[in-house]
Order: structure tokens, then C-alpha cells, then sequence
């Protein structure tokens, strides 16, 4: 987990937020909130976050799923750029931390752009696909439990449109995947979860140093 780019000296990411990061002061104030949080370890960086508002909106998105919401900082910064009739599926199964997100996301005023859905979010996207949504969604962004990570990412593929895009993130795991003796079973899920998208020919792969790694998978 990091809150920022891992591996850039603090005085370099202070420079790339200075000349990059154009963060709305409603979503600062929300990370800035989520800082005092006992986990906010779990809270994405904010360049990665404009990153994800730069992804949605270059492939035009319009129908997108989030895995794992937390106080709501990714879900905020992706439903500010759709377009006024877009929605984001949102899957996480905490009403506490979720509460924080409402409130943000009602006063950002794209609460009505949320779908959030109080539930594990492997059975809110089976309910999906037995619905029969498969390949009608653009973007799916997975940021939960490591051990539950190739499943969202099966889940997620069958309901992306071909040229639709799956954004993983912690695929460093704080750089441990690199690690070929790790005993941490959730980093080995990740390793395995690596390995496989690289070997995975029904998408086209990036893996960026961005926060703590964020792989990007095409749909063919």
C-alpha cells in the first residue's frame, strides 16, 4: 500500500504534484480526512487518481465498475469525469467507510452517478453477469482484497466490451512481489495474478510504477 509513487524521493513527488496534480479541494479535502483514518494506508495517491479521471475519459467511458471503495477518494475522482447519464458500480461491503464516501460524493454532486452496492463484490459482479452485462461496461478499477484479485479481474473481463480497460492496483505490494521467497500469501496472490496477465492473450498489458504498481489490461 502507499499514498504515494513508491520509489520517488519525497522532494521529486513534491515536484510532480506541484506541476501535475489538479485536485478539485473537495477531494483534498476528502484525502485529507482519509489521512487520519487508521487505515488510510488503503487511500490511493492523488496522481494516481487524476490518473484514472485522465484513463476514463481518453478511452470514453461511460459505464464503469469500482472494486473496493473505502472512504471513496478513486469512485470521486472516476464519477467526476463521466458524463451526466455515466455510472460507476461500486462494490465494497463496509457501511462504515462508505459513509464517508457519500458524504463526499453528495457534495461533489455525482452521488447520483454511484451505484454503490453493500455486498462482496464477487457476488454484486456475478449478479451483473447473470443479468446479463457481460461486455457492456468500459472500465473496471480493482483495489481490494489481494486474494480475491483474479477473480475480479475474470469477473471484470467478461464485462468489459472488447477495448475496455481493467486497472489493478498494488501490484508491487510495496515492492515485495519481487521477492521470489516471500511467505505472505496475499503477495504470492499477486505474484501468480502477475505472471498470469502477462501470459494472458485475451488482453493487451501495461504494468506502470505508479503508486504501488498499477497494471492496465485491454480487452482484445
Amino acid at each position: 500500500m502507499s499514498t504515494q509513487s513508491i520509489g520517488l524521493p519525497d522532494e521529486l513527488h513534491e515536484y510532480l504534484l506541484s506541476v501535475s496534480l489538479r485536485e478539485p479541494e473537495v477531494m483534498q479535502r476528502l484525502r485529507e480526512e482519509t489521512a487520519e483514518h487508521p487505515r488510510s494506508n488503503m487511500q490511493i495517491a492523488p496522481e494516481q487518481g487524476q490518473f484514472l479521471q485522465f484513463l476514463v475519459q481518453l478511452i470514453g467511458a461511460r459505464r464503469t465498475i469500482e472494486v473496493g471503495v473505502f472512504t471513496g477518494y478513486s469512485a470521486l475522482a472516476v464519477a467526476s469525469v463521466l458524463p451526466p447519464t455515466g455510472t460507476l458500480v461500486a462494490c465494497d461491503v463496509s457501511e462504515e467507510y462508505t459513509t464517508v464516501a457519500r458524504r463526499y460524493w453528495k457534495e461533489a454532486g455525482v452521488a447520483d452517478r454511484i451505484d454503490l452496492r453493500i455486498a462482496p463484490a464477487e457476488e454484486t459482479l456475478a449478479a451483473l453477469i447473470d443479468d446479463g452485462q457481460d461486455g457492456t461496461f468500459d472500465f473496471s478499477f480493482i483495489d481490494a482484497d489481494k486474494e480475491g484479485y483474479d477473480t475480479y479481474y475474470e469477473q471484470s473481463l467478461r464485462l468489459l466490451r472488447p477495448g475496455g480497460v481493467i486497472a489493478l492496483d498494488n501490484v508491487f505490494r510495496s515492492g515485495r512481489v519481487a521477492d521470489p521467497d516471500v511467505e505472505d500469501e496475499s503477495v504470492r496472490d499477486i505474484q501468480r495474478l502477475n505472471e498470469k496477465i502477462h501470459d494472458d492473450e485475451r488482453v493487451n498489458l501495461s504494468m506502470l510504477p505508479l503508486a504501488d504498481g498499477v497494471t492496465l489490461a485491454m480487452k482484445r
